[in-house]
């Protein structure tokens, strides 16, 4: 048998399985995702109401008025700044988008995706998180930033 073409044989099998591998890996991280994304969107939820609730019991004023819609969205209103911000839940997309009245108009929106992920070198062990240019978020300093812009804050604390 040829050495060149044992090689180039062997690179192919080598691409083919890496190929498969990572179209398992997305298959089994989109597979989780769904399955996952209503328990995702429930806690980001939960944690923006938590913290506007915090909000409000530092400043001992309604600041902000949090409520849900209809249609299963966020809608927070900043009663000092006559502004909202809508957090969008979107489980077809596997997104939520945070539009913010208090941004600057050429910021754009915030756009999470609910995304699976490896936990581990074991192929099972899977969960999922929220992603913003393909990187995890955290999700309490997400929230307090957004917060703070839409009361007319900077985003982040000033030292």
């Amino acid at each position: 048998m040829d050495d060149n073409t044992k090689q180039a044989a062997q690179e192919y099998l080598a691409g083919k399985l890496t190929e498969d591998e990572r179209l398992y890996e997305a298959q089994q991280n989109r597979a989780i995702a769904v399955a996952r994304c209503l328990q995702v969107w429930k806690s980001f939820r939960d944690s923006i109401m938590e913290k506007c609730r915090e909000w409000n019991t530092i400043t001992q004023e309604e600041t902000l008025s949090c409520k849900e819609t209809p249609l299963g969205d966020l809608r927070i209103w900043c009663a000092a700044r006559s502004r909202q911000m809508i957090v969008h839940y979107d489980s077809q997309k596997l997104l939520i988008v945070i539009k913010n009245a208090g941004r600057l108009e050429h910021e754009k929106d915030v756009i999470l995706f609910i995304r699976g992920y490896r936990k581990s070198f074991d192929r099972e062990d899977r969960d999922v998180r929220l992603e913003r240019n393909d990187e995890p978020i955290n999700p309490d300093m997400l929230i307090v930033g957004e917060l703070r812009v839409l009361t007319g804050m900077s985003r982040q604390r000033t030292p």
